[in-house]
């Protein structure tokens, strides 16, 4: 008879930002976590606040997701440990802002790696443990994913990625009691907008913080929603794509971007 093995969940880029949040969040509300970033040092050092909280310590798994092997030897770390995944959080991702044509080529490739690839290799690799403890997985998207993004070409499609398989695999996971929730944030004040090349605070209206991203996820997840976009201003701009030309759309963002500076040209 195979081991049992211990339920967790799951939380990728939790070194810093929302996946951060999140870690914070749900081990105050009794959850085992396990957190997997490439930073060890950063991942060891919010478990250890964790702990100091009085919760439980979350496992710590560094690697690079972005890689090849990253998902499967993430899932070979976590059954040696005797855990499998009741709960997904697919938080890690980076974007790039600039003209494809002028942003390295290897870095959005690894972009479309790490934001697409991994989070769905996740997503398929973990579905039986998933279904055996009727849990589910929460996709971390952006409100890019409603819009063609000039000026950030390759994010904004492999966020508009994560949206549609979000919401296929909601309706084909639903029957086996596996709940999916994708949220699709504006801007949040995190080091992922400094990777970016992002400016500061684009859009004041549209800004939540990380903490906010992390906790409304996390209702909408347990109350069964399948898509979360957080904030009047964002719920706004999300639909304008279904009242405007894509034409007007398109001269939009790239108006958008262009006032974001030099990165973009």
């Amino acid at each position: 008879m195979a081991p049992t093995l211990t339920p967790i969940t799951l939380i990728t880029g939790a070194s810093s930002g929302i996946g951060a949040a999140f870690a914070r969040l749900l081990a105050a509300g009794g959850h085992e976590c396990a957190l997997t970033a490439r930073r060890a040092g950063r991942l060891a050092a919010l478990a250890d606040e964790i702990a100091a909280a009085g919760h439980k310590r979350p496992h710590v798994i560094a690697l690079d997701l972005a890689e090849r092997d990253g998902p499967s030897r993430l899932a070979s770390e976590l059954t040696a440990r005797g855990l499998e995944p009741a709960i997904v959080v697919n938080n890690a991702g980076f974007g790039l802002r600039g003209s494809a044509a002028d942003l390295d080529r290897a870095e959005q490739i690894g972009m479309i790696d790490l934001n697409a690839r991994a989070l769905t290799e996740l997503a398929l690799r973990f579905l039986d443990s998933l279904k055996r403890h009727r849990g589910g997985m929460i996709n971390i998207a952006s409100l890019s994913g409603f819009f063609p993004g000039p000026g950030m070409a390759v994010y904004f499609a492999s966020k508009a990625y994560v949206l549609s398989l979000s919401e296929a695999l909601a309706r084909e996971l639903a029957p086996h009691g596996v709940r999916v929730t994708c949220i699709c944030p504006g801007p949040v004040p995190t080091e992922f907008q400094a990777r970016a090349g992002l400016y500061e605070n684009p859009s004041p209206l549209l800004t939540r913080s990380a903490e906010q991203i992390a906790r409304e996820a996390y209702d909408a997840f347990v109350a069964g929603r399948q898509l979360v976009v957080p904030g009047i201003a964002n719920k706004i701009a999300a639909a304008l794509p279904r009242v405007m030309s894509r034409a007007l759309v398109l001269r939009a963002v790239e108006a958008f971007q262009k006032k974001a500076g030099p990165a973009y040209r």
